[in-house]
């Protein structure tokens, strides 16, 4: 097999192919999809005939695998799913560019900035890099931000939303492994987790006293919600469209606890959740919630956890948890 240094990335649709290897015996060329192979350990093969440098996947002969199964299923997904990236921001001027810039490119269809009322230069800032900027003449807290901003995803034809902290504590590199699992149909809700792998939340500088309430909450509410998750308050998350216009999520809080209702919301109406690895940095420009308010979150985190199960039992309804 002669192996060769890829010429660049081609597009079939919204996917972008690299080529890695080509084998003269069978004029065959192997692929991967940028983005969701971080290596070429298990390229994709792309039938016979394709040509180096066509659009694989566009109309022509011998641009078109016979063999589709041989695809990915999220690579065949994605040239067909628009994807939003939603930020909530709130005096994330220092760090909006630099988190803006690392988003992998070809993975999103759309960039969407919705200020809180910042009190820095957010949307000046936001103005100059390639986004849709909305802000609030009022400041209505982080729950009020997120519900602005799936709003104007979904009425863009958003079939993926993913929400990113525009403050650089949660890496934009990996969106990719964030809505593969629902492109490939296994998710309808993904969560990045800083749980998931033993001691990176604390390398990452997450306090311990957050990582022991993460801890203590997530093991209650995976009762309560029937799950195996590991890490439930992270707020890197992608959003399936069915789960967005199914969730009645204008009808929750304005402030922290709106992210565990809308957990507690996907468990209740069946939806599939999952989790990936999610490294985050906790440094000084990052957004943090301090140990009062994160006290009250807490609270109401349980509170709702009692809710959901008086709501089940049929002992106290909530509209949180009805169409």
């Amino acid at each position: 097999m002669l192996q060769f240094k890829p010429p660049g990335r081609f597009k079939a649709g919204r996917v972008y192919f690299t080529a890695l290897t080509f084998e003269a015996s069978t004029n065959r060329v192997e692929w991967y999809v940028a983005g969701l192979q971080s290596s070429p350990d298990r390229p994709t093969q792309v039938g016979p005939g394709a040509r180096s440098g066509s659009a694989v996947g566009a109309p022509g002969e011998g641009d078109i695998p016979r063999d589709q199964e041989a695809v990915p299923p999220e690579a065949r997904a994605r040239s067909s799913v628009r994807i939003a990236v939603v930020m909530p921001a709130m005096n994330a001027a220092r760090t909006l560019e630099r988190t803006v810039s690392a988003i992998p490119a070809g993975w999103a269809d759309e960039l969407i900035l919705v200020d809180d009322k910042s009190t820095d230069d957010t949307v000046a800032v936001a103005r100059r890099l390639p986004l849709h900027v909305i802000w609030h003449p009022h400041n209505v807290g982080y729950g009020g931000n997120q519900k602005t901003c799936y709003l104007w995803a979904l009425q863009n034809e958003a079939d993926i939303v993913v929400m990113l902290h525009p403050d650089g504590q949660y890496e934009p590199t990996l969106i990719p492994d964030l809505v593969a699992p629902i492109l490939r149909g296994e998710a309808d809700l993904v969560l990045g987790s800083r749980l998931a792998v033993p001691g990176m939340a604390r390398a990452g500088g997450m306090p311990l006293y957050k990582y022991v309430a993460n801890r203590v909450l997530t093991t209650i509410e995976n009762v309560v919600m029937g799950t195996r998750l590991t890490d439930l308050h992270t707020g890197y998350r992608a959003y399936s469209r069915e789960l967005l216009m199914t969730v009645p999520f204008l009808r929750n809080s304005l402030d922290f606890a709106f992210d565990s209702e809308m957990l507690m919301q996907a468990a209740h109406f069946g939806f599939r959740i999952v989790d990936v690895p999610a490294k985050s940095i906790y440094f000084e420009d990052a957004s943090s919630i301090s140990l009062g308010p994160a006290t009250v979150y807490g609270l109401k985190t349980l509170r709702l956890a009692g809710r959901l199960v008086l709501h089940r039992a049929g002992v106290l309804r909530s509209s949180k948890f009805k169409p």
